[in-house]
């Protein structure tokens, strides 16, 4: 993964292997990333708990924002008759 300063991803829980639940999510977060260093390693932010820590890059995924469910309302027209 390509990590850029700034992206929010999220984080994969490895511990959630112990506890087994199929539909359980093993990936917390959104952490914001803080600092990308040379040897994989990338300090993470977390804003919910105000703290930066490292983990490994690999077990970082990005964050997909959830899709709007805002409705929006649109006027069809009658069709006409031949």
């Amino acid at each position: 993964m390509g990590a850029v300063l700034g992206q929010r991803v999220l984080l994969y829980d490895s511990k959630l292997h112990i506890f087994p639940g199929k539909l359980k999510s093993r990936w917390t977060g959104p952490f914001i990333i803080h600092e990308v260093h040379p040897n994989g390693v990338v300090e993470v932010f977390n804003p919910t708990g105000n703290q930066t820590f490292k983990v490994n890059g690999h077990r970082l995924k990005p964050f997909i924002e959830p899709y709007s469910t805002d409705k929006e309302e649109i006027n069809l027209l009658e069709p006409q008759q031949l």
